[in-house]
């Protein structure tokens, strides 16, 4: 499985470069504000394992108008780095790999 790279973007984590995505539409749970905003990375020099992120936060074009945090291209990277730490391997062909990504508004304050 390969992301499109119509409306994706690349990000450089740790000096490898991935590309990600939303999906641009909510899905039909995610527009009533029943699932969270989900977003998909990959590497993007070659095909291999696709990350599958499930975000704290509402897709923004919910239909019923849920507060949505806009999510940061830093989130994107702590949310790669996470992954990497839990065994995901972009590199390597497999099904794709599932995790969430911490709440922003729990993390604690940086100096």
């Amino acid at each position: 499985m390969t992301l499109t790279k119509k409306g994706s973007r690349l990000i450089t984590v740790d000096g490898v470069v991935f590309r990600w995505r939303v999906r641009g539409r909510p899905t039909y749970a995610q527009a009533l504000g029943e699932r969270p905003l989900s977003l998909a990375v990959e590497q993007a020099d070659c095909k291999g394992g696709v990350l599958l992120v499930s975000m704290p936060q509402d897709h923004p074009s919910n239909w019923i108008g849920c507060p949505s945090v806009p999510f940061l291209p830093s989130m994107v990277a702590a949310v790669i780095r996470k992954a990497l730490s839990e065994g995901w391997r972009p590199g390597q062909l497999a099904a794709a790999f599932r995790t969430t990504a911490p709440d922003a508004s729990q993390e604690p304050p940086t100096p």
